[in-house]
């Protein structure tokens, strides 16, 4: 926790651990042994900093590590800073130095957005240029094509006494978006169904052979299956890491055509291609996958399975220009 000595002209300015920028901006000049911390990643610690500061990035797993060689003594006075008001990257690296015994931290109230707000200077390779604070996402218009090599699909199902999992390849596909709403098609090739949980078992290309028979995905009559995305939405305000995109759509698999809407998460990789992501579970009975359902059969026995098949799909899509 933080210790102030009594008689310090500063000390009625700190509020719990807090201090503003005019008060940091006296605080350095007064005490400029006082270690400064910059808690953002290296390349951001590179455009734009606060004179002093030296970085420790509080997203590194090495945090602590890093700290300590430019802090190694823990009674020394440090005062550390983040991003914004609105970022609790000061309030969770505060957590993580009293937890390792440090004694004299304070946070900069609202950050490097706060001093350069009150007019203080910053340095570094880009210190006027303002950044984007990357938490949000907005996908630019333009037509756009499935990458099969670096997009993936995931499938689980269960029985009552097992689960079994694998992959299916994503063949083609085609997506547009025009302001903000994406639609398009996705062909999935479903001859390349496999197991990856029995691997290396004998049981796995007998479980293979019967995913692709009739009593399951009967790829010999339909060996494609193909998602319609009629359309997707954003999802306000649309952040990078949680579902931000609703989809609606329709999915024909084994020559069945049914509505399907899930929430996916979209995102712009660093090579400008269109990256969305989904998890969500269908009921593989409304396309006519019915093999061991106790809606359709009696005195199943063993070969019971679910009827809720699980899925993770990853689509890569780059630029058709």
């Amino acid at each position: 926790m933080i210790i102030i000595k009594k008689g310090d002209a500063l000390n009625s300015k700190f509020d719990q651990n807090m201090v503003n920028a005019d008060d940091l901006k006296a605080l350095l000049t007064k005490k400029p042994e006082t270690v400064l911390i910059d808690l953002l990643s290296p390349e951001h610690f590179a455009g734009r900093h606060i004179p002093g500061a030296q970085n420790a990035c509080v997203f590194q797993v090495s945090f602590l590590d890093d700290l300590a060689v430019v802090a190694p003594d823990k009674q020394v006075p440090i005062v550390i800073y983040g991003a914004s008001i609105r970022c609790q990257d000061a309030a969770m690296a505060l957590k993580k130095l009293d937890r390792a015994g440090y004694e004299h931290v304070i946070i900069l109230e609202g950050g490097l957005e706060a001093w350069r707000g009150a007019g203080y200077g910053l340095e570094g390779e880009a210190p006027d240029q303002l950044s984007d604070p990357q938490t949000t996402v907005t996908l630019p218009d333009g037509q756009y094509t499935v990458d099969p090599d670096t997009s993936q699909m995931d499938w689980a199902g269960r029985n009552p006494n097992a689960r079994h999992s694998g992959t299916v390849d994503i063949a083609d596909g085609l997506i547009n978006i025009k302001d903000g709403t994406v639609s398009g098609t996705v062909e999935i090739d479903m001859n390349t169904i496999h197991n990856i949980n029995l691997k290396g078992d004998e049981l796995q290309p007998v479980l293979e052979a019967h995913l692709r028979s009739d009593d399951f995905f009967f790829t010999k009559m339909f060996p494609k299956a193909v998602f319609t995305v009629k359309e997707a939405n954003r999802i306000e305000p649309c952040w990078v890491t949680a579902p931000n995109y609703h989809v609606i759509g329709e999915l024909k698999l084994r020559g069945v055509s049914a509505d399907l809407e899930f929430d996916a998460t979209a995102a712009l990789g660093e090579d400008g291609s269109i990256v969305m992501e989904a998890h969500f579970d269908i009921d593989r009975t409304r396309w006519n996958v019915i093999y061991g359902s106790t809606r359709f059969f009696e005195h199943l026995g063993m070969h019971k399975v679910f009827d809720l098949l699980s899925f993770q799909i990853r689509i890569v899509a780059v630029s058709a220009v």
